[in-house]
């Protein structure tokens, strides 16, 4: 998907210097090295607006990504006009976010994650792969216990905010929450990793058709989970393949 447009590759060498520092199709190429990053780019959503109804309706699809998410990108690709940050991937500007302004924080954080989420939807995800499910039973005990703890992390969670599968610099997977558009590669962050889960518990995700059940909402998720894109972006970050 679209984050290859803009994220080198990356293994956990490099994640260890991030802990410690702190219906459409797709449209580009993968790059595998830093000097082939092409920029920031806005991703086509890859499914259309009605893929993931009754779970998540057209009208929420369409002004989430057409107006929050692409929002967010204006106000990011403005925050950091004529910038060396205009050419720096997004995991190397996360792994130094404090030094940056506000803008970048919460506009790149709210892009950045923006993709993920999309990427880790879809009408026919299936099932994690064998490896991912052996992992997830090894760090939470079972499958059951994962997603309890993953769905206290969403409706627990105050405010506006993301929960989220990460696997950390010791590739433990571990669950985690964080408040408005920050994320697990944000040096403010204190749980620090490689994204691979991501949901989005903002309003603006699920109050046109969930009202304030967010209940509801985080429970539907497990329907529209696209397991075969978690489960390659884990065996990637596992092998110390990451692309972000």
């Amino acid at each position: 998907m679209e984050r290859r447009h803009f994220l080198s590759l990356m293994g956990m060498a490099a994640l260890s210097a991030c802990v410690s520092s702190g219906s459409k199709s797709n449209n580009g190429s993968s790059s595998a090295v830093a000097d082939s990053f092409s920029g920031h780019i806005f991703p086509q959503l890859g499914y259309g607006y009605d893929a993931l109804q009754p779970y998540i309706d057209a009208q929420t699809m369409e002004l989430h990504y057409d107006k929050h998410h692409r929002g967010y990108y204006k106000k990011f690709m403005a925050a950091i006009d004529g910038s060396e940050l205009e050419k720096t991937p997004m995991h190397q500007i996360f792994a130094n976010i404090s030094r940056h302004s506000e803008s970048v924080r919460n506009n790149g954080g709210g892009y950045y994650n923006h993709m993920l989420f999309w990427e880790n939807m879809s009408p026919d995800g299936g099932d994690p792969s064998a490896r991912l499910l052996n992992a997830i039973v090894k760090n939470f005990g079972s499958y059951d216990e994962f997603k309890a703890e993953f769905n206290s992390a969403a409706k627990s969670h105050f405010g506006s905010g993301w929960a989220w599968l990460y696997m950390d610099s010791d590739k433990n997977l571990k669950v985690t929450s964080t408040p408005n558009q920050d994320n697990p590669l944000m040096d403010v962050n204190p749980e620090k990793g490689i994204p691979l889960l991501a949901l989005d518990v903002w309003e603006h995700a699920y109050y046109l058709k969930y009202q304030n059940m967010r209940g509801d909402y985080v429970d539907n998720f497990w329907n529209v989970i696209n397991w075969k894109t978690v489960s390659k972006r884990w065996e990637k970050a596992h092998k110390g393949e990451w692309e972000g």
